[in-house]
């Protein structure tokens, strides 16, 4: 299975039968609500709003929405809220988490939390996946927005959690492009040298689920003939799943060339923790915040 589009992965969503359950964290947010109410009229998510209930309730106001009362809960302050978001997914009552208007250490900070967070003993990265106009299915980029300088173990994890993720979604055996500037291992780039390791790591089954191609360049990824030129033959070229990114800086500048300049949508979340987490930034739109909300609920476990 694969989906050519968002809409794609939002009729599989609406085709499971239940609303999952997201706890949005400081949930007074005009933006956010806009898409958290978009996804329950699309029956894809439940909220369970967490924050200020005086602010919540004025935006549901303006946005001429409500909830019932018991889906409000109020607290104090943004630590609290994230705190309280934490406990609700320990005790299986809701099914993943979206972050408001909080800041995001504060919300990681809760996740975190060795006592009684979410963390799996994994690496927590973040995954997003685009709809690109040019290119006929979905493309996921990571990790462009979490870990920054990841070393060999450290991009393993990462590499396994996105394909953990498509797992999730349906898929049966992800093509993955692990990313440097050449497609040739050079000592003195470190990315290709890496890149050829979490190949090798996928031959003798270290890595699993998946095919891992690298290093390979960004042309040679997306494009059959660009390979073809060159004579570089894989099942991956132009048919990547996952781009996977050497560094945060190459991730976060490739995402937003393909929004800016290349007119794809992203959706995105952070993976590894016990549930998916919706992390968008405070100038995304309502659109790319229902987008994660729609790729999250179809994650969940």
């Amino acid at each position: 299975m694969e989906y050519k589009s968002f809409d794609d992965l939002i009729k599989k969503v609406q085709n499971l039968g239940s609303k999952k359950k997201v706890a949005v964290v400081s949930a007074q947010d005009e933006h956010t609500l806009e898409a958290v109410f978009k996804a329950k009229k699309d029956n894809i998510v439940e909220p369970i709003l967490i924050g200020n209930k005086k602010k919540i309730i004025e935006i549901l106001s303006r946005l001429h929405e409500s909830v019932l009362e018991e889906s409000i809960i109020n607290v104090e302050s943004d630590s609290e809220a994230a705190e309280k978001a934490v406990e609700l997914i320990n005790e299986n009552k809701a099914d993943f988490i979206m972050k408001g208007k909080i800041q995001t250490a504060d919300l990681l900070r809760a996740v975190v939390n060795k006592e009684n967070g979410l963390r799996t003993g994994k690496v927590m990265s973040h995954i997003v996946i685009h709809e690109i106009p040019t290119y006929h299915k979905l493309l996921a980029v990571t990790d462009g927005g979490m870990m920054m300088y990841p070393n060999l173990d450290e991009k393993k994890q990462i590499l396994e959690n996105a394909v953990s993720t498509f797992l999730a979604l349906g898929y049966e055996n992800p093509k993955v492009a692990v990313l440097a500037a050449v497609e040739t291992v050079n000592p003195k780039m470190q990315e290709s040298v890496d890149a050829d390791l979490l190949k090798k790591m996928n031959i003798k089954g270290e890595i699993i689920n998946c095919i891992v191609e690298g290093p390979i360049s960004y042309d040679l990824t997306m494009s059959k003939e660009s390979a073809s030129i060159k004579g570089f033959v894989s099942p991956v070229t132009g048919e990547a799943d996952i781009i996977m990114v050497p560094n945060i800086t190459v991730g976060n500048i490739l995402g937003k060339s393909l929004v800016y300049s290349a007119g794809a949508k992203m959706a995105g979340f952070i993976v590894g923790a016990k549930v998916p987490i919706v992390l968008t930034s405070r100038g995304s739109t309502s659109e790319e915040k229902y987008l994660s909300l729609a790729l999250s609920a179809s994650a969940v476990k």
